[in-house]
């Protein structure tokens, strides 16, 4: 990896047609590149506005976006085109980079113990096993879904095919769209696809279990409680919220406050609470209703941004969203007075040159070396289609602490 002392952002203009996860379910085409040439440089910059103070280091690919980051075990996943990219997150070492140029544009990344779970453009979930070794290669592919076996155990019978287009049908175990989110809980994975479709996987076997018709658009965005309850966000403007009965998900209720598609959404830790972000500009924030397990109200409405939300993760007490405008903002939660907002806008970060695709972030060790939110300091990992990765050092000062 090449390291360089300075870097520059030029001020393109955003593509126009990226203020949305998926708008319409006509398949779109796409042109890869398949370069794997990254470098690092750390700056320092002082956002006024906020009296903070935050130390970048910015991450440059030479691929034109990048489309998905996450976290696992101190390791930053990195997914830019039809590329996955490791980093150590304590040292900012290069681990590993893992690819295959007929994977199509990554999604989605997920975890579960020692596997890295993809989605893909190509319509395919592939399975990686992560094993530190002296090579260069640390993550090799374990597996596709749908399984070469369960293919052949379900392509024995007509019924098992459903009519995706006039003259084409496929198994109902197989996405016939991107697949476009991934979530995993308690032994079970949930994939949506922008063929409007919610699929359960095993994962012990990796057999698919379900297949769900879950809305009328493209679906953008899945997430899921401790408790199983399940949420998918669509195109539609539409959430659905999904409980599993008798191994069957039955849908519980349908949340309607967005104006037009939404594209992310993200739980806090005990499911009690959903944010969603849509084409609208606007986040919105549910809570459960009293004395109700499923059903969730509309309780406030987060403006700021000033183009579509693209992505959103909660962790502990503090939201962080990304979106078109090419910002960054930081929500925490308030002190709630009368009809005061429960969350307000504390830091606004700015230098992406396109819209933020996708965030991720981790509080700071203390002194104790434990990962929490103690010592109030955030690292805040911000990828665009400008192809490059941001890592903003925050520090959180919130009422509710």
């Amino acid at each position: 990896m090449e390291v360089m002392s300075t870097w520059f952002c030029n001020n393109s203009h955003y593509y126009e047609d990226s203020n949305s996860e998926k708008q319409s379910t006509t398949s779109t085409t796409y042109e890869e590149n398949t370069s794997s040439n990254s470098s690092i440089d750390d700056t320092f910059v002082n956002i006024s506005p906020n009296s903070c103070n935050c130390i970048i280091a910015t991450f440059k690919t030479l691929t034109p976006q990048i489309s998905n980051l996450a976290i696992h075990n101190n390791i930053l996943y990195a997914a830019s085109l039809n590329k996955i990219v490791a980093i150590d997150l304590k040292t900012c070492d290069f681990i590993d980079t893992f690819t295959s140029s007929s994977f199509g544009l990554v999604k989605s990344i997920a975890f579960a113990k020692s596997k890295i779970v993809t989605a893909h453009q190509d319509c395919k979930i592939r399975i990686w096993q992560f094993k530190p070794s002296s090579k260069n290669q640390h993550h090799h592919l374990f597996s596709t879904l749908p399984t070469l076996k369960d293919r052949i155990l379900r392509g024995i019978l007509p019924k098992n095919y459903v009519q995706i287009r006039r003259h084409k049908q496929k198994l109902w175990i197989q996405h016939a769209d991107t697949v476009s989110g991934l979530a995993v809980n308690d032994g079970l994975m949930y994939s949506v696809s922008w063929d409007k479709t919610l699929k359960i996987w095993k994962m012990s076997d990796f057999s698919c279990l379900e297949s769900v018709l879950g809305h009328v658009d493209a679906i953008n965005a899945v997430v899921v409680s401790q408790n199983g309850i399940v949420y998918t966000a669509s195109a539609d403007g539409e959430i659905k919220v999904w409980r599993r009965e008798k191994n069957k998900h039955i849908l519980v209720t349908t949340l309607r406050k967005h104006k037009s598609s939404v594209n992310a959404m993200s739980l806090n830790n005990d499911g009690t609470i959903l944010f969603s972000g849509g084409c609208d500009e606007k986040i919105v924030v549910w809570e459960k209703k009293e004395h109700s397990v499923d059903y969730m109200l509309a309780k406030w409405l987060l403006k700021g941004h000033n183009g579509a939300i693209l992505c959103l993760i909660y962790l502990n007490d503090v939201l962080i969203s990304g979106s078109s405008d090419r910002s960054v903002r930081i929500w925490e939660k308030n002190s709630i007075n009368n009809n005061e907002c429960g969350y307000f806008c504390s830091i606004v970060l700015e230098g992406h040159c396109k819209p933020v695709k996708s965030i991720t972030a981790a509080w700071d060790e203390d002194e104790n070396g434990d990962n929490n939110n103690n010592n109030g300091i955030m690292s805040v990992f911000s990828g665009s289609l400008d192809g490059e990765i941001r890592v903003w050092k925050v520090n959180i000062v919130s009422t509710s602490r």
